[in-house]
């Protein structure tokens, strides 16, 4: 009995029919079916729903609001709708007294900002970074007002500019009567007052920014500086401050947007009166206030919205100019 073997000659091996093997088939159809149509699905709605929330919520109303800038309306249907052109800013310009007070307050608003607690949260996050003892307990209470409400804010600062039982004044012996130092009423001190319940929260902004840029710094460029013999100040001048050009953007930025955007507080303490002027206190008062003038109320809407892209929008242009040349 004989048994009859057959030998594959690499002649017949290579004669197999094109195309993939069965195995990478089975991979491919196995890769294929990673995202089922449960997936999409779920991947569609994590994807499409903050888009159009985002989509409805930012660009269609700040477009509403460009166009409702040039009518006069008064909330009432959309019939009432009048095309009334620049009247509204003419008006805004010429014949509001608390337009230019605002737009002075916003400007002290970012001045004050930009140039005390900025510097302070840039000290704190250059101490905090030297990896100091308890760093951490540090780093959270200069940043717990940042994740307090600004609403709940106010009320603490309320409570402390109390005429009567306000810590400033019994510190002071202002809180007897006929001494009294009202921090929220007088016109010419509750800018101020309000301006140090801001900084408070705004110095922990800082420190955190700074911080998260000194974090991204190289340390051989400190070691570099050591062997060179620098002191700290030096290296911090000539070395560590130039390589947080894109954190400097990045502050700038946020301290104009949160001057120009300057509300919750304002309106916790005096309703923005008497001396606390701010566009988006108008903004408010006219859109939603007893009036119900949403032309004019979007016309100084309209003008915030130019003035922060007017600052904003050069200061990047020539930062990003500047970091291609180098």
């Amino acid at each position: 009995m004989t048994t009859d073997t057959t030998t594959k000659t690499p002649g017949a091996a290579a004669a197999a029919p094109p195309g993939p093997t069965p195995e990478k088939k089975r991979a491919t159809q196995g890769h294929r079916r990673l995202l089922t149509r449960r997936d999409r699905i779920t991947l569609a709605l994590m994807a499409g729903v903050p888009t159009i929330l985002h989509v409805a919520l930012v660009w269609v109303t700040a477009i509403a609001s460009i166009f409702l800038a040039f009518t006069t309306w008064d909330g009432i249907g959309f019939d009432s709708i009048k095309w009334v052109g620049l009247d509204n800013f003419k008006q805004l310009f010429n014949d509001n007294p608390q337009f230019w007070p605002a737009v002075e307050h916003n400007v002290i608003w970012f001045v004050v900002l930009i140039l005390i607690p900025t510097p302070f949260g840039l000290f704190l996050a250059v101490q905090l970074d030297k990896k100091i003892r308890f760093s951490r307990v540090y780093q959270t209470a200069f940043f717990l007002p940042v994740v307090i409400s600004m609403a709940c804010i106010g009320f603490v600062w309320q409570l402390v500019y109390n005429p009567d039982t306000g810590l400033i004044n019994s510190i002071i012996g202002a809180n007897k009567p006929g001494h009294y130092i009202d921090w929220i009423g007088d016109p010419h001190l509750n800018l101020w007052a309000v301006l140090i319940a801001a900084s408070w929260r705004h110095t922990g902004y800082m420190m955190i920014l700074y911080l998260a840029g000194l974090k991204s710094v190289d340390p051989s460029l400190r070691e570099a500086a050591a062997l060179d013999g620098a002191g700290e100040w030096q290296t911090f001048k000539h070395v560590i401050f130039p390589t947080l050009r894109p954190t400097n953007t990045v502050v700038l930025v946020v301290t104009i947007i949160e001057a120009l955007r300057a509300f919750d507080l304002v309106f916790v303490f005096n309703k923005g009166a008497q001396g606390t002027e701010l566009l988006s206190i108008l903004v408010t008062n006219n859109i939603i206030g007893e009036s119900s003038r949403i032309g004019y109320g979007s016309a100084i809407a309209v003008v915030l919205l130019v003035i922060s892209l007017a600052v904003i929008i050069p200061y990047l242009i020539a930062t990003f100019r500047k970091e291609r040349r180098a």
